[in-house]
């Protein structure tokens, strides 16, 4: 029978022509129907995917060789009766739904579009809660609660612990089971985690903040009592840690199942375009994190009650929790239309016939163990599993050279906003919204790219891994920028003495003449700038005696500050509420740069993940994809900050005093910052550049008339189905 013609296709499918099906008659005591056909007119069947009249589950090699059926005249314009059931040749159901109830207006999302949308708005809140809210919250959470710094970090852990325990069990099983279902489930999880997240704030009392009006003022009172009893708050970041650890949870099936789901259920040439609109609505989601949660964080966290503090105040508590509401309410019902889903969707088959296998060929051949229908749906063939991916040194260096390209992401996402908010004198919220406008376009745009440029070009695997390697030497090349800083704002005792004279010997000096009477404390940090345009440690240490009821730009103003010299008037000076104004020349040349930098570190990600999909064998993507994040994670994404960290904590100049013990950095040297940045940044693109030329160098495709299940059908452009497999059986998303 003639399949009826469709004018608009899935992903950019269109035939001009009905595609015709030819298969002899069945004779006496026959099969009349084989499984995955819809009756038509006069008991003649119409094939709706790779169904075959054999007996037993047939390859997609195998349907190629069968003869496929011819049509009379009369049935040519015999429509597909309404109704039709979606199955597939094993009699899977192929309908959108929940069970039993599939009505028909659903069946307009089940296509792979439908599926980019949904898992779009999951990467996308998943994005904005734990790589948004989390890093704009901290703070708050840690003066909310009483946490240290240990103990935040902790928190901000849970997520890849929990992320590194569960992708070797979701990646195999799920891979090979009910992809939909895994990815509804684990949003459902990730959005009861972010109401567990949200929790504290009903369980605990008022959040009493004392007012401060005249602390830090010259002669006021300064008394801040060091041997405070450990508040019983604190035990609160167990519940966070678990609401982190539920994140990771149900994060995982979404990075590898979600990705490896797309790619079966469209062509391969589409495949990376789909997965880079996937990845880049994940890293939108952090830069609407960084402003919607930086926009709760104006509101009292107590709403509805008058408070005398301002949000600039270092005792303000905002409304942390509300953004977490939101994000978890979203993530429920988000997961409902996921979990309708069908294991494959209609029209999937004909993409599976298509594909030409790209996986790298093993000296030993047991890289056709991969190929077994059978394999990998016991755990008995988890070890196994392993093994042919540890054999595979293709996979191995990329998966390595996506770990130095995640140690960069990761340290760059934790600290750029304070190199930037260093190297520009920018105030925290400041540096970070500057730098989310930076990430953005560069981060956003650089993910849509790289997986245009994969489908404009139609490179194969070879071809990837050289793209990638190019981006990865081109950010290489971008990265010496950080050999020029910004200057220092002169900060009186700590870059130079309050007389304008170098520091003896570098060491701090925060008390002179002009303020050894106020009695200061170097455990209230509250940065001033006068009208010297000189930075002086605190209102105190300005020698300020008054403040004005009235802001000036936002800002307090504080007067008869004894340490600020007047240019023109004799006396003393006045001070405004924060840091001194950079004017940094160079700031345009190194924002153009960490531009670029950035730009290309996200350009090879989806050319990277999409020469991981296609060096394995096609049963082992989901699996390989676990492997990869957990290798990413381990070697990457957590030690990353860590080693960031490390390297610029060296240049700090100020550290915060907490009675007696040393708490985070306060000022940094802007010099020493850009080069130990510069230091890390070329060690790990050396490396990662290293990997990827190794990669290239080791990779063996296999030869053109030994791909299995498939034809030569290329990815150049010329792989149309209408040229090249006129006989194959197309199923259409009805």
């Amino acid at each position: 029978m003639a399949m009826p013609q469709n004018s608009t296709r899935e992903n950019g499918f269109c035939f001009t022509q009905p595609l015709d099906f030819s298969c002899p008659s069945p004779g006496p005591g026959e099969a009349a129907r084989p499984l995955g056909v819809v009756g038509g007119r006069d008991g003649c069947s119409t094939p709706l995917s790779n169904g075959i009249t054999s007996s037993g589950a047939p390859s997609p090699s195998d349907s190629c060789a069968q003869p496929l059926c011819t049509p009379t005249p009369a049935e040519e314009e015999t429509p597909l009766q309404e109704g039709i059931k979606y199955v597939s040749a094993e009699g899977e159901e192929l309908a959108c739904g929940w069970g039993g109830f599939t009505p028909g207006c659903l069946q307009l999302c089940n296509t792979s579009k439908g599926v980019l949308f949904f898992l779009c708005v999951a990467s996308f809140l998943q994005g904005m809660t734990v790589n948004g809210f989390i890093n704009t919250v901290i703070t708050s959470i840690e003066r909310r609660f009483d946490l240290r710094s240990y103990q935040s970090g902790l928190i901000a852990s849970s997520y890849d612990i929990a992320a590194c325990v569960c992708l070797t069990f979701v990646s195999y099983f799920g891979g090979n089971g009910h992809k939909p279902r895994w990815l509804g489930w684990g949003v459902l999880v990730m959005g009861l985690g972010s109401l567990l997240f949200a929790l504290p704030h009903f369980t605990t009392g008022r959040y009493e903040a004392r007012s401060a009006a005249q602390v830090g003022v010259c002669g006021g009172n300064q008394s801040l009592p060091c041997s405070q009893a450990a508040s019983s708050l604190s035990s609160y970041r167990f519940v966070f840690m678990l609401g982190q650890f539920l994140h990771g949870m149900g994060a995982t099936p979404l990075y590898t199942l979600g990705v490896t789901y797309l790619d079966e259920n469209v062509k391969t040439n589409y495949s990376p375009v789909y997965i880079a609109v996937f990845y880049t609505a994940a890293i939108l989601g952090p830069a609407a994190g960084y402003l919607v949660g930086g926009m709760f964080l104006n509101i009292y966290t107590e709403i509805g009650r008058e408070i005398d503090i301002a949000p600039e105040n270092t005792l303000w508590v905002g409304a942390w929790w509300i953004g977490f509401l939101g994000a978890g309410a979203a993530s429920l019902l988000i997961s409902i239309p996921i979990l309708g889903y069908p294991q494959r969707l209609p029209g999937s088959q004909r993409y599976i016939v298509m594909r030409v296998s790209e996986a790298h060929q093993l000296k030993d051949g047991s890289h056709k163990k991969a190929s077994d229908p059978d394999f990998g749906k016991t755990v008995k063939d988890l070890p196994r599993s392993v093994l042919l991916l540890l054999k595979n040194p293709t996979f191995i260096f990329l998966c390595l050279a996506g770990a130095t390209e995640a140690t960069l992401i990761a340290g760059m996402s934790t600290f750029g906003p304070k190199f930037l908010e260093s190297q520009f004198s920018l105030s925290a919220s400041e540096a970070a919204t500057f730098f989310g406008y930076l990430v953005v376009p560069a981060g956003g745009g650089g993910t849509f790219l790289g997986g245009f440029l994969v489908n404009k070009f139609k490179l194969r695997c070879s071809g990837i891994i050289k793209l990638c390697l190019l981006c990865t030497v081109s950010s290489l090349l971008a990265i010496f920028i950080f050999f020029i800083h910004c200057p220092n704002m002169p900060m009186a005792g700590v870059t130079q003495m309050y007389d304008g004279s170098a520091l003896p010997g570098g060491h701090l000096n925060l008390t002179a003449a002009c303020n050894a009477q106020c009695g200061c404390l170097q455990e209230t940090y509250s940065p001033v700038c006068g009208t010297d345009d000189i930075m002086y440690y605190s209102p105190c240490h300005a020698g300020c005696r008054k403040v004005s009821g009235n802001l000036r730009n936002g800002k307090k103003v504080y007067y008869e500050c004894s340490c600020v010299g007047e240019a023109l008037l004799p006396g003393p000076g006045t001070a405004e509420a924060g840091k001194c104004t950079s004017s940094c020349a160079k700031k345009p040349l190194l924002l153009c740069f960490m531009f670029v930098v950035i730009l290309f570190t996200f350009l090879s990600s989806i050319p990277a993940l999409t020469a991981t999909l296609r060096c394995v064998s096609d049963r082992q993507r989901s699996f390989a994809l676990g492997i990869q994040w957990i290798v990413v994670r381990t070697l990457g994404g957590i030690p990353g900050p860590i080693a960031f960290g490390s390297m610029i904590d060296k240049s700090c100049l100020l550290w915060q005093d907490q009675c007696g013990e040393q708490g985070s950095c306060y000022v940094y040297q802007n010099s020493a910052m850009s080069r130990y940045t510069l230091v890390a940044g070329l060690v790990y693109k050396v490396l990662g550049t290293t990997f990827f030329i190794v990669a290239c160098l080791l990779y063996k495709p296999p030869a053109p008339e030994s791909a299995p299940g498939s034809s030569d059908a290329s990815e150049n452009g010329t792989s149309d189905l209408q040229e090249h497999k006129p006989s194959l059986p197309a199923e259409e998303d009805l």
